[in-house]
């Protein structure tokens, strides 16, 4: 298997919905994907959490991998989401998204289920033995309810060599520090929270897999790429800027704070989300309107 370098932004893509989410909106999708690959992120994610991807049917699924791989063709790397609660659909999702032509498969931890940490080991490891790729972890607790926890996540290095990165979305930066301390450059790891980028990245972490570079890509790509090359003043000033809107685009349950700035800006033609989410507020999407603002007199 060929050395894939995950350091970077890779934004987790937002699926944009006609009225009442009947439809993949398409148009609105292919100007997203615009925005990222002339912002210069470093990848995209389809198919994750931020895309509601537990909503989208398989057809869906394989034609928005489609029209993002089309997309990137030499302009960035793709890493498809196929993480779901079931080994033999997850076994499946990553299958057909190697076969797409995807450059790595993202898998988060199943969701619901709520399994031990040898379900775990046994769910990733099943995944990996089929997987022609490299794969990267999520590891969510807040979503899925359980913790992949250290130990364990040492444990699949050892057994699936192609298990190469981790998106770290805790809630902090002790785990980071313990499984970079433990594993050293055995792994890649991503935060998975915005806030945290610059926090875990000053303890090894390479990179974000982000929700807020859907809005500015360019913005939030900076930070990571100064911090990257040890420029930690300008990368604080540029962090420092966009906290304001990293803390906004989640006061209300992911996406529907960044499908509201995503509307606000034009690159969306709705700001619906899939049932059971609801679109943002009002009083959200006023807040926005007012950070937005904000952040873009300072840019």
């Amino acid at each position: 298997m060929s050395e894939l370098d995950l350091s970077g932004t890779f934004t987790a893509l937002a699926t944009p919905f006609t009225a009442s989410g009947a439809e993949v909106d398409f148009v609105s999708y292919e100007k997203l994907l615009a925005e990222q690959l002339a912002g210069r992120v470093t990848g995209l994610v389809p198919c994750g959490t931020t895309g509601e991807a537990p909503t989208l049917s398989a057809a869906e699924q394989k034609e928005i991998v489609a029209l993002t791989l089309r997309a990137a063709r030499g302009k960035a790397k793709v890493v498809v989401g196929t993480g779901t609660n079931d080994t033999k659909k997850t076994i499946e999702a990553t299958r057909a998204a190697f076969e797409a032509g995807a450059d790595a498969a993202m898998l988060a931890m199943p969701y619901y289920s709520k399994p031990s940490q040898e379900g775990l080991l046994r769910h990733v490891t099943l995944v990996a033995q089929g997987a022609p790729g490299p794969l990267v972890l999520y590891n969510i607790p807040g979503r899925s309810s359980v913790n992949l926890e250290v130990e364990t996540l040492l444990r699949i290095l050892d057994l699936c060599p192609n298990v190469v990165a981790l998106k770290d979305a805790s809630g902090g930066v002790l785990y980071c520090q313990e499984l970079l301390g433990r594993a050293s450059d055995r792994v890649v790891v991503l935060s998975g929270d915005d806030p945290l980028t610059l926090p875990m990245m000053s303890v090894g972490a390479r990179g974000v897999i982000s929700v807020t570079s859907n809005v500015y890509p360019r913005a939030t790509a900076e930070i990571v790429e100064h911090a990257l090359g040890g420029r930690w003043e300008q990368a604080r000033a540029r962090h420092a800027a966009l906290f304001p809107v990293h803390r906004e685009l989640f006061t209300e349950p992911s996406p529907a704070p960044v499908k509201a700035a995503l509307a606000h800006r034009g690159v969306f033609a709705s700001a619906e989300c899939r049932s059971p989410l609801v679109e943002a507020s009002p009083t959200c999407k006023r807040r926005l309107v007012e950070v937005l603002g904000a952040f873009e007199a300072r840019a």
